[in-house]
């Protein structure tokens, strides 16, 4: 097997989400004075995404890593007694996962759905004290 390569169109999302988080975070006082509701969210957005991009992230990387193990002459390929059913399985979970290479896309839908819905039950309620 190759070294482990890491996975772009993962890696490049999380660290995006963690330096918007590291932003938000120094930042907070002058962006949570003016509409605290909408931050609120896009923290929410930003956490819940890092949070799916980032396991799919490390999960990539582990398994490559966990594939590279039964590669026992370090040559890139396997044959004769590197052939195992853990190193079967090995692969299995390593090429077999569209769910986790289509994280990004899905964590993304998933993210602005729960952050939306979190800064509409935010605006209710403001609406609902103010009456």
């Amino acid at each position: 097997m190759d070294e482990i390569t890491i996975p772009y169109h993962l890696a490049t999302p999380t660290t995006v989400c963690v330096v918007g988080l590291l932003i938000i975070l120094f930042y907070r006082k002058r962006l949570f004075s003016k509409n605290k509701l909408l931050w609120a969210s896009v923290t929410v957005f930003l956490v819940l995404y890092l949070l799916i991009v980032g396991r799919a992230t490390f999960d990539a990387i582990y398994y490559q890593w966990d594939l590279n193990r039964y590669d026992l002459d370090k040559d890139g390929m396997f044959g004769g007694i590197e052939i195992t059913d853990q190193q079967y399985e090995a692969m299995r979970k390593l090429t077999s996962d569209t769910g986790r290479n289509f994280s990004f896309i899905t964590g993304f839908v998933f993210a602005l759905i729960i952050s939306t819905a979190v800064y509409i039950s935010g605006r209710v309620i403001l609406k609902l004290k103010r009456q």
